[in-house]
């Protein structure tokens, strides 16, 4: 029987505009009303259901947007297809419990697709489960064969497996089929790339990633842009963000009792931060938050509505009232909560991300008790590390496709704060990468000290810890390991690919005593 449908097509397709318009103009209650009014108007639609458990999971409620894909399940012509969409939507948003729960029953229906198999054996292989993952990837090549992403994953198995001569092999044949598309090939590319690294091929490898990143570029125009709005107004901050501002801000902190223990690890990305916030977050009287978004939308976007969009950051928290910002603190540690499942409580909470570096300010006037860990690396080593990563695109990685505009980048960050520490009354501390790895005890210890905790050795086995948990960094492979040295002066393989540059990351190498 047809299902009887309560809401016209025009209508429905106006709701779904207004609710992407509100979206993108970043009211995203507004948007989850729409659309769940939507739901209400036409129950039965897998589609909208879909979409709003999306939205839901985008706002770290994780449970509603459990129960929305339950429902499409449920209600959808072709349950396959539902189960599929859920589990991607899920992985999406990074709660990746639910999206392999969603995706291991699409594997189990008559005539699942290939991407279903690939896509679960990538959460089963962040999850450091490699054998699961390989037989989920024969399944997939059972299914279609000619899967130019199953072939890829297969790659991947083979070179974290250190079978680096028949990951090459694989990747060359990938790479010499017609019709695969550009992001797949590119994904080969840096693979390949990768396992030629780890081969000792080092201007291979470097070819195999000018490749990829060639691959890339044309569709980056719109994301470079952002970036240069981001740069621009990290330069607009250091102008305007003065020692008496940041003193006006930590001296509002009376007035926003009781303190909360906080700390931000930040720094440039690929110096180092993953391993620290794993070895802290081992530490039973602390917890840490990995690459969130929550202190952006549900902290400081409240607190911008009203604003022009272009408005500078001082214009926007400047006013910001005692009720506003105690608001604001608890927005960030309930969503925050969703985000991670677990209770807070009295422990210490780590929020690592280096995307923070330019909502710093922001930090400090919602939370003027917050502490910094500030993460310094060879800055030849950062910028590789940061030019080799297989990165989606978004405003910060379109830097990362030229070498060039990496260290640009690496420069805009890293000027930011050699302007902003000085003039900061936050406590802070500096935790060189290469001191980390060489000496993790007496390091650690420092850090514990000043973030006042008291030592506990299982900071050290790090590792174990890290073997039970989801980590979400592109470094999610390493950090279960134990700490390893390869990495420093790793640029030395690349020397003469970075030498264009250096001029560029001379006055930084200088002042952090790297020369």
């Amino acid at each position: 029987m047809k299902r009887r449908q309560s809401i016209s097509p025009g209508a429905l397709s106006r709701m779904f505009q207004a609710a992407a318009d509100s979206w993108k103009q970043q009211d995203y209650p507004r948007a989850i009303e729409i659309l769940e009014r939507a739901t209400r108007l036409d129950p039965a639609n897998s589609s909208l259901l879909l979409d709003l458990g999306r939205a839901h999971g985008m706002r770290y409620d994780f449970a509603s947007a459990l129960l929305c894909f339950e429902k499409a399940v449920r209600v959808a012509p072709r349950k396959l297809d539902a189960l599929a969409a859920a589990g991607e939507r899920a992985r999406e948003y990074g709660d990746y419990h639910s999206a392999r729960r969603f995706l291991e029953q699409a594997a189990n229906e008559s005539g699942a697709p290939a991407g279903v198999f690939v896509a679960l054996a990538e959460i089963h292989e962040r999850e450091h489960r490699h054998e699961r993952a390989a037989l989920l990837i024969d399944r997939a090549l059972t299914s279609n064969p000619a899967s130019a992403p199953a072939r890829l994953f297969r790659a991947r198995l083979d070179r974290l497996a250190g079978r680096l001569d028949e990951a090459e092999k694989r990747l060359r044949e990938l790479l010499s089929r017609t019709g695969v598309d550009a992001w797949t090939r590119a994904q080969a590319w840096y693979e390949l790339g990768g396992t030629l690294d780890r081969a000792g091929g080092y201007d291979q490898a470097w070819a195999a990633l000018l490749e990829a990143k060639a691959l890339l570029r044309p569709a980056a125009a719109a994301a470079a842009a952002a970036l240069q709005a981001i740069q621009s107004r990290t330069r607009e901050m250091e102008q305007s963000i003065t020692a008496g501002v940041w003193q006006r801000w930590f001296d509002f902190g009376a007035q926003l009792q009781p303190p909360r223990r906080f700390a931000v690890l930040c720094g440039h990305p690929r110096s180092g931060t993953t391993l620290l916030e794993q070895m802290l977050d081992s530490h039973p009287d602390m917890v840490s938050a990995e690459e969130t978004h929550v202190l952006h939308d549900e902290a400081y976007l409240p607190l911008s509505r009203g604003f022009p969009q272009d408005a500078s950051m001082l214009t926007v928290l400047e006013p910001a009232s005692v009720a506003q910002l105690r608001e604001a603190r608890e927005n960030y540690f309930r969503c925050t909560e969703l985000f991670l499942g677990k209770t807070i409580g009295g422990r210490l909470l780590i929020d690592k991300n280096p995307a923070l570096n330019v909502l710093a300010p922001a930090v400090v006037r919602i939370f003027p008790e917050t502490k910094f860990l500030f993460a310094r690396r060879d800055p030849r080593d950062v910028c590789l590390s940061c030019f080799m990563q297989p990165l989606a695109i978004n405003p910060v990685s379109s830097a990362y496709l030229t070498m060039a505009d990496t260290v640009m980048q690496y420069a805009s960050v890293m000027s930011f704060w050699q302007v902003m520490l000085p003039r900061m009354r936050n406590a802070h501390f500096e935790v060189r990468y290469e001191e980390l790895v060489n000496d993790p005890e007496a390091v650690s210890r420092r850090v514990l000290d000043f973030l006042g905790a008291p030592w506990d050795d299982r900071v050290l086995r790090f590792d174990e810890h890290a073997r039970q948990k989801l980590v979400r960094s592109p470094t999610y492979a390493d950090v279960t390991r134990p700490v390893f040295k390869t990495a420093v002066g790793r640029w030395r393989n690349y020397e003469k690919h970075l030498a264009p540059h250096l001029e560029v990351l001379r006055p930084h190498l200088r002042a952090f005593g790297y020369e």
